[in-house]
């Protein structure tokens, strides 16, 4: 591992411990070249996806478009950060739990939509309709309705 400061690559690890989202390894390391501590992450690296847009176009899959789509969704609402990383990790664990090299956004978006639904009804409707493009007023009733049932 390269020094962030001095640039060398001659470093240990001191130290090893799960992260706090336990998906990834934290290590501090020493540069043995000009002393300094620095801080790692290491995750495993999964099988590279393909999101399948619905213009048919693809392009890498990208965990923060899921990120921003949630915190959107969850603006003002009284889910706690941590329900919200929560349910984005639980969004990705199931996209990448199909071993799949593409999948479809709409896939995405539905299982995010599935997931916001235990998480806060009405970030779920937010995030539906937005999705699914209400034209109006009765698409959007008709998705109340089925929250409601």
């Amino acid at each position: 591992m390269k020094c962030p400061y001095c640039g060398l690559d001659n470093t240990r690890v001191v130290d090893s411990r799960p992260a706090d989202d336990n998906n990834s390894i934290r290590r501090r390391r020493i540069c043995d070249s000009c002393g300094k501590r620095f801080t790692t992450y290491e995750k495993v690296e999964t099988i590279p996806l393909v999101v399948i847009k619905k213009d048919r176009t693809r392009e890498q899959y990208d965990r923060r478009k899921i990120e921003a789509g949630i915190m959107r969704a969850c603006y003002k609402r009284p889910a706690s950060a941590q329900a919200i990383r929560d349910a984005i990790d639980d969004v990705e664990k199931d996209i990448f739990s199909r071993e799949e090299k593409e999948i479809e956004s709409k896939l995405i978006g539905e299982i995010v939509m599935e997931r916001l639904k235990t998480l806060d009804g009405v970030a779920y409707v937010r995030f539906a309709s937005v999705y699914r493009e209400f034209k109006d007023i009765n698409t959007f009733m008709d998705e109340l309705k089925k929250v409601l049932e």
